[in-house]
């Protein structure tokens, strides 16, 4: 567990080292929010909001995808925009 979510749930994914952005840190869709949390530090800091029902996260690379009812989000940790 992290930050009290479970890292086997489909809105957790582990940004793996040398892959791009954000290798170490893990990515979540808690509350509506998009966060990152870097298990050394134990720092967790939001990087979008609004993810309205959210089903699934993924990451390549310096991309996030967020896969959810209605859309598909992608949030790109290297310019720190959706898009």
């Amino acid at each position: 567990m992290i930050y009290g979510f479970s890292l086997d749930s489909p809105l957790a994914c582990e940004g793996i080292i040398g892959d791009g952005c954000g290798g170490g840190r893990w990515f979540l869709v808690d509350d509506e929010m998009l966060k990152a949390y870097d298990p050394q530090s134990k720092e967790v800091i939001v990087l979008l909001q609004n993810v309205k029902n959210a089903k699934k996260i993924s990451k390549s690379g310096c991309d996030i995808t967020i896969e959810c009812r209605d859309k598909n989000i992608k949030f790109n940790l290297s310019t720190m925009r959706e898009g």
